[in-house]
């Protein structure tokens, strides 16, 4: 009888309530930021897959141009010359050999022509040296003529002595 008249009192019911409902609070806030941080750095993940699906279809569209652009050169290499050519008057003939025969000539001496334009920059400096290398060869030549002087005049003074 006394098992049938046992109740549990109001208030420990209730406090267990409210432990249960701070507990269930606290899960909450311990997983409310990992949700967060889940949804930035999906929202984050969705960027830049975007952007770079973006990239990609730029580089495809490049690529497609360039594949195009190739397709033609192709074409172009395979067709003959002598569709796309104009024709040329027979007076003209022995003129347009001529201007070939000259054109075929400058690209041959094209390398030569560019070095000497490179190298007018230059031309101070190379004149500088030229100045220099003059003045050294003008003390070598005074210096030869004192030489041969002095040469000259031993040999006089060597005829000298043997004639005494």
């Amino acid at each position: 009888t006394l098992d049938l008249t046992y109740r549990r009192t109001p208030c420990f019911a209730k406090f267990a309530e409210m432990e249960e409902m701070v507990n269930m609070e606290a899960e909450i806030n311990e997983v409310q930021p990992l949700l967060l941080s889940l949804t930035i750095s999906s929202a984050l993940q969705f960027y830049f897959i975007g952007k770079k699906c973006e990239i990609l279809q730029d580089m495809n569209r490049h690529l497609d141009a360039i594949l195009k652009e190739k397709r033609d050169l192709r074409k172009r290499l395979i067709k003959h010359r002598c569709q796309e050519s104009l024709p040329i008057e027979a007076t003209y003939h022995k003129c347009i050999v001529e201007l070939l025969t000259e054109a075929v000539t400058f690209i041959e001496k094209l390398e030569s022509h560019l070095q000497s334009v490179r190298s007018i920059p230059q031309i101070p400096h190379m004149m500088n040296n030229m100045d220099t290398a003059l003045s050294k060869t003008k003390v070598l030549m005074i210096e030869l003529e004192e030489l041969t002087e002095q040469i000259l005049k031993w040999e006089e003074l060597q005829k000298e002595v043997y004639s005494n």
